[in-house]
């Protein structure tokens, strides 16, 4: 299979579908793999590093496209994206087609088979490729909500290290209950 990696363009989004450890796996099994020049420039790996693996580096995302019948992405397909799918090709990335009608529709459009990474379940029922972003988005909703709890103490609070203990607190995995806030200290339990 001819597979393209096009370079993400979703705002602060850095990340790239296959590093050359994949890109060389895939070539070894005896795909095509062509990736847009800069495309792993966000995890610190140049276009030498990608040809070295087997790629082949283009220099537009159009003829990663043109080249390509499977595009793998890391994150939903911009419109300009979309615009570039046609019937023949595989489009394998997470989608979130739920909360994007536009994207939904131009998918639908385009005519490719467009795979979603939160829809791939594994023969015990779970989520493979989901799961370890879930994970991750678990581990960070503590660290939210420390700086959160710092932010309002800072509206609140005469005295930071009050908020610096609420931060500990939360870190660590203790369970409270906030209470209310009677004019002078927060009332927790």
């Amino acid at each position: 299979m001819r597979i393209g990696v096009p370079k993400e363009i979703k705002t602060l989004e850095f990340r790239v579908a296959a590093t050359p450890g994949i890109v060389r796996q895939l070539v070894r099994d005896g795909h095509e793999v062509f990736v847009e020049t800069a495309a792993g420039a966000g995890i610190g790996q140049s276009d030498a590093t990608y040809v070295e693996a087997g790629a082949t580096v283009l220099p537009t995302a159009d003829a990663v496209f043109e080249a390509a019948e499977m595009i793998v992405k890391v994150k939903e397909p911009q419109a300009v994206e979309i615009a570039r799918l046609k019937p023949h090709h595989i489009l394998f990335t997470y989608l979130h087609l739920a909360a994007d009608l536009e994207q939904t529709k131009g998918l639908m459009a385009s005519g490719c088979t467009a795979i979603a990474y939160e829809t791939i379940v594994d023969r015990k029922g779970r989520l493979p490729l989901l799961a370890p972003m879930s994970q991750v988005a678990g581990r960070m909703a503590v660290d939210v909500g420390a700086v959160q709890l710092l932010r309002l103490c800072d509206l609140y609070c005469e005295d930071r290290r009050t908020a610096m203990v609420w931060a500990l607190l939360a870190t660590i995995g203790s369970n409270f209950l906030l209470i209310g806030y009677n004019g002078d200290v927060w009332l927790m339990a």
